[in-house]
Order: structure tokens, then C-alpha cells, then sequence
């Protein structure tokens, strides 16, 4: 049964939270929900990258995004039935890896790609935006499975983004509108920005009259704020998740047996090599 939340102030995101972990198939992966819309991002690396940039060292990032036939109270049909890739689909996937391109460091990978996948298992509105904001979580995820595994020699994301959406009803800014709001807009627009505050995508317009400048800078103050609530849970959330996960490593070894100065350090691997040539 669908979750049903009390009104929201205009001004406030909706109830947000994010699950770690979804599946365990690969190491980047988060449930992101907002609201009653869910939205599983996972980030897979694989060897190979597109003809263009083959023998030049550089990777590359791509991104799919696609929703489930049941997402919806109507359902849709998927791609694999409709011989052919849904518009909006399409769309909104070349604006998620554009999105994250700008923030990844694809020469630090050597010729792979990362294949960033936003599957949407139930919307109610914003489901580009929770898509862009969960896919940056699941990428620094995988980002730091990678360097533990030594797949990578050093982080490849610069900073992290999120995204929002704001909509105009009866001349108010509503952030963050679910279905039934977006329903309403006179005008729509989703922002997407850096942990930094910078502007990476700005899209969108007015549906049924214009708006002023005057207009544009209200709704850029709603987007900020917005935005800063998605960072502020992402830091308290990762913040969490990454002690959890350090006390979870040190149970399964006795605290005398961990290696200092970081399991996969040079000095660590040395003193391996030592150890057994002196068994």
C-alpha cells in the first residue's frame, strides 16, 4: 500500500531517506525515496569504452534510466515489449550522465566505463531529480568500494550534486511538487547543483504563461535551499553508514590482527612479504 504523507509546507522537501546496499550484486547502490517516489541507482564499472575514446587512456560515464511497467497507477510498457526506447527515457538519461560527467574525473579510470542505472520502482513526482541525487550517493559508493579493491588509484569524484524540481501554482513556488501538484504547474523547472553551490543544469519553463525575472530569482532561492537539505542529509546519512561500516569491519577481525595505517597501504603489503619469507 502506497505511503500517504500530511501536507508540506511549499517551501520544504518532501520526507526523504535513502537505503544502502539495495542489492549486494554491486558495491554502489541506494534506494533513494522522496516522498512516495523510489528510485534504485546503481553503479556498475566494466571494462571497454565507447569507439571514440578508444586508445586514448580516458573513460567514460553512462547512465540509463527507465521505470518499472507498475510504477505508475497505469501501467506502462517496457521497452523490451515496445521495440523501442521511450522518449522520455531517453531524455532523461543523457541528462543524468551529463550531469554527473561534470563532477567525475573519467581520465582516473583508465579506458572503462561506469554504467549508472536509475530504475524507478514507484512515482509520485520527481523522479529525474531523485534519480540525479541518488545516482551522485551511488557513485561515491562504488567510488570508495573501488579504491579498497585498488581498482582505482585515486577518488574520481570531485563533489557531489543533487537535484530538485520547483513548479509554480496560482502564482506560488511550490519545491519539490508531487503528482498532484504537477498536475497544477503554470510553470516547471528542475536544478541541478554542486555540494559547492555551483550550477550545473538548469531546464524547464512556463506551461500556460510566462514568468518574470523577478520570478526566476525566487525560484532559484527555493532550489537552494532545497538542494542544501538533500547535501545535509547526505552528509549525516553517509556519515552514518561509513561508521557502521568501520565497526562492522573491525568485529569480523580481532582488533590485534588488523594491519595499521590502512589495510591495502604499501607498508602493509611490505610487511606481508616479510612475514612470509621469514616463515
Amino acid at each position: 500500500m502506497a505511503l500517504i504523507f500530511a501536507k508540506k509546507p511549499v517551501d520544504a522537501m518532501r520526507p526523504m531517506n535513502m537505503v544502502y546496499d539495495f542489492i549486494t550484486s554491486v558495491p554502489g547502490t541506494v534506494l533513494v525515496n522522496i516522498g512516495n517516489t523510489k528510485v534504485l541507482c546503481t553503479v556498475a564499472l566494466q571494462k571497454g569504452v565507447p569507439l571514440f575514446l578508444r586508445n586514448t587512456g580516458n573513460g567514460w560515464l553512462t547512465a540509463e534510466y527507465a521505470m518499472l511497467p507498475n510504477a505508475t497507477e497505469q501501467r506502462t510498457v517496457r521497452d523490451t515489449n515496445s521495440m523501442q526506447r521511450n522518449g522520455r527515457s531517453i531524455e532523461i538519461s543523457r541528462l543524468i550522465g551529463r550531469a554527473l560527467r561534470t563532477v567525475v574525473d573519467l581520465d582516473g579510470i583508465g579506458e572503462r566505463t561506469m554504467y549508472v542505472d536509475c530504475d524507478v520502482l514507484q512515482a509520485d513526482g520527481g523522479t529525474r531529480t531523485a534519480a540525479i541525487t541518488g545516482a551522485s550517493i551511488a557513485l561515491e559508493l562504488a567510488q570508495n568500494a573501488w579504491l579498497e579493491k585498488g581498482l582505482i588509484k585515486k577518488p574520481i569524484l570531485k563533489e557531489r550534486i543533487a537535484a530538485v524540481s520547483v513548479g509554480l501554482i496560482n502564482d506560488e513556488f511550490v519545491l519539490d511538487p508531487d503528482y498532484a501538484q504537477d498536475c497544477l504547474l503554470t510553470a516547471d523547472f528542475n536544478i541541478i547543483m554542486t555540494a559547492s553551490g555551483k550550477l550545473i543544469e538548469l531546464h524547464g519553463g512556463a506551461e500556460k504563461s510566462p514568468i518574470s525575472w523577478e520570478q526566476l530569482e525566487q525560484l532559484r532561492n527555493l532550489a537552494v535551499k532545497g538542494v542544501t537539505s538533500c547535501f545535509a542529509l547526505m552528509d549525516k546519512d553517509l556519515g552514518q553508514y561509513k561508521v557502521a561500516n568501520t565497526h562492522v569491519a573491525v568485529k569480523k577481525k580481532p582488533e590485534s590482527a588488523m594491519p595499521t595505517g590502512g589495510m591495502f597501504s604499501l607498508a602493509n603489503r611490505l610487511k606481508q612479504v616479510h612475514d612470509a619469507t621469514k616463515e
